[in-house]
């Protein structure tokens, strides 16, 4: 089986959720740098348009947004926690709350020039101003309540108190890590390692648990050009697919569209529905046909 590809960049804090949870698993992975913002015209013909970030690649599986790509760690590691769908219902209620609610408080919140200057340094005066127009742009179509820097401080900082309360053991729901931690762990990791805010001085606990958190690394990483990405998909073919209940969408030309920010639709013909996800069969001239699972929650679905 080939190695999974994430497509990321540095300073995503999605993208570090996977990283470390990688690192974890003790994966093997294969690492595509893309833009900090569309266009991204090596992804789309992998992705059919879809413009979050991280996206994950196995041959000519595509697995777009965090809830699909934890279910593939998990299932590739043998660690059913890893993934959402495992938890009890405590843990998924905590995952979705932090994963929207809390990240954007995250993001909000350590943004300002310290950033900006990292951006800058990192690419370009031209290209940090065209990452703030786009994410301006995002933000107008979101449907997701926004916050003002002093809400989402006072929302981070509620975050830090219950981690504290919380962690009366190495890790959040017991001694070993679930998806919770990863959850938890990004936006923090953006405000702390990124940002360098003092959010966690009066937190020892939640201070110990981001240091087991880094120590778990990214894993055994090798960086590949997207052609290289994109050769691999061309050249496989996609899985088996899962079986599916009735849907009468199935054999249809159909678009899923995230339901909160980023609300580019992927388009394709839906093919499974396995009541957790859909995968959706895209084809394009440099990579044949690919098939791109996403989740349910927090997506809709449209025919064509």
């Amino acid at each position: 089986m080939p190695d999974l590809i994430l497509h990321h960049y540095a300073l995503s804090p999605f993208s570090e959720k996977i990283r470390a949870m990688l690192g974890y698993a003790g994966l093997k992975w294969q690492s595509v740098t893309v833009q900090e913002m569309p266009p991204r015209p090596e992804l789309e013909p992998l992705a059919s348009g879809y413009r979050k970030i991280p996206v994950a690649q196995i041959g000519a599986d595509v697995f777009c947004d965090t809830r699909t790509i934890t279910r593939e760690i998990a299932r590739l590691a043998g660690k059913p926690e890893l993934a959402l769908d495992n938890n009890p219902a405590e843990v998924q209620d905590f995952v979705r709350v932090v994963d929207l609610e809390v990240f954007l408080a995250c993001v909000i919140s350590a943004s300002g020039g310290g950033l900006l200057f990292k951006l800058v340094r990192s690419t370009s005066i031209l290209h940090t101003y065209r990452f703030l127009k786009d994410r301006i742009a995002m933000g107008k179509q979101s449907r997701v309540r926004a916050m003002n820097p002093k809400q989402a401080k006072q929302r981070v900082a509620e975050h830090v108190a219950d981690l504290e309360h919380r962690l009366t053991h190495d890790f959040l729901f017991g001694d070993t890590p679930c998806v919770a931690d990863f959850s938890a762990y990004h936006g923090l990791w953006f405000v702390v390692d990124l940002a360098g805010r003092p959010v966690l001085d009066n937190a020892p606990r939640v201070k110990a648990w981001m240091d087991r958190m880094r120590a778990f690394g990214h894993g055994t990483e090798e960086a590949i050009s997207a052609e290289t990405a994109i050769r691999e998909a061309y050249k496989s073919q996609a899985r088996a697919l899962p079986e599916s209940q009735a849907n009468a969408a199935i054999g249809q030309a159909v678009t899923i569209t995230p339901d909160d920010y980023g609300r580019i639709p992927v388009t394709g013909t839906l093919v499974a529905d396995d009541g957790q996800g859909w995968i959706v069969a895209h084809d394009h001239p440099r990579v044949g046909t690919v098939n791109i699972h996403l989740p349910q929650q927090g997506f809709t679905l449209e025919t064509a």
